[in-house]
């Protein structure tokens, strides 16, 4: 995804590195990726912010839920 390549990017990762992370992408896919970032950062920016903020919002709606405290113990329990 847009997300993923950009993320990669900024973290500092080479297209060829994010080519050998995620094998399914094509390098000049990558590439092309990377030059709608550079030409369109506000935007972009702006978009992974309100991804973020989404993902914490599902987030904490999933939490409220699904108590994840003593998730582990109960999945366990299952097994018996």
């Amino acid at each position: 995804t847009l997300d993923t390549v950009v993320m990669a990017f900024l973290e500092g990762c080479t297209p060829e590195e994010i080519g050998e992370q995620y094998p399914s992408l094509q390098l000049p896919d990558i590439y092309l990726v990377i030059g709608y970032y550079l030409r369109h950062r506000d935007e972009v920016h702006t978009y992974l912010e309100e991804r973020q903020q989404q993902a914490s919002l599902i987030r904490q709606e999933t939490e409220q839920r699904f108590n994840p405290m003593g998730i582990r113990d109960r999945l366990l329990a299952r097994r018996n």
